[in-house]
């Protein structure tokens, strides 16, 4: 565990890296890894100033591809469960088969979807102007697959949302003075 924390902070070294760390670290924190990416991006930066634009889209991209592979996950995960209970409903009718006995009526539950997730059926990809927001925003991505909203579109709409979080959150950033960042700086080091 040691040598993937030493590595993945090696692989973050910003001076050393530079856009394919923000790439990187962006979509993984895309995924349901508790990573942010926002302090890469402000760092980066701070380094580099003449790059606001071009590392807002850069990481934009890298979190959009992270919600890209959050949606694949969603709609797997649902295809495997249809697989399942299609095997099964097979195997008991085989089973119900070879015994002889009458097929017995089973009342059906309302499906998942249409029961708990109708608003996000209803409203559709556009929900997922949301998917920048923490801890929800990726289950978002992934429960967008489970439905099977459209791919393009819901891609589309968390690439806007993701846009518009890292634009808002850095120029916030950059706005705190740079005396601020020191003394927070000073105060972490006295801890450690």
């Amino acid at each position: 565990m040691d040598g993937l924390i030493d590595w993945l902070f090696e692989t973050a070294a910003l001076p050393k890296y530079g856009l394919p760390a923000i790439f990187l670290i962006s979509l993984l924190s895309a995924t349901l890894l508790p990573i942010g990416s926002e302090p890469a991006v402000f760092g980066y930066i701070k380094l580099n100033p003449d790059s606001f634009w071009l590392a807002i889209v850069v990481a934009t991209a890298g979190n959009t591809v992270g919600g890209m592979i959050d949606w694949w996950l969603g709609y797997a995960a649902k295809l495997a469960l249809v697989r399942y209970h299609i095997r099964r409903q097979h195997r008991e009718h085989e089973r119900e088969h070879a015994e002889h006995r009458p097929h017995p009526r089973k009342p059906r539950k309302p499906a998942l979807d249409a029961k708990y997730f109708r608003w996000m059926r209803r409203i559709g990809p556009p929900t997922l102007l949301l998917s920048w927001l923490p801890v929800l925003g990726d289950p978002l991505c992934t429960l967008a697959g489970w439905l099977r909203l459209r791919f393009w579109p819901s891609v589309f709409y968390m690439a806007i949302g993701k846009l518009l979080r890292y634009a808002a959150m850095t120029t916030a950033l950059l706005w705190i003075p740079d005396s601020f960042w020191q003394n927070l700086g000073d105060g972490m080091r006295t801890w450690f």
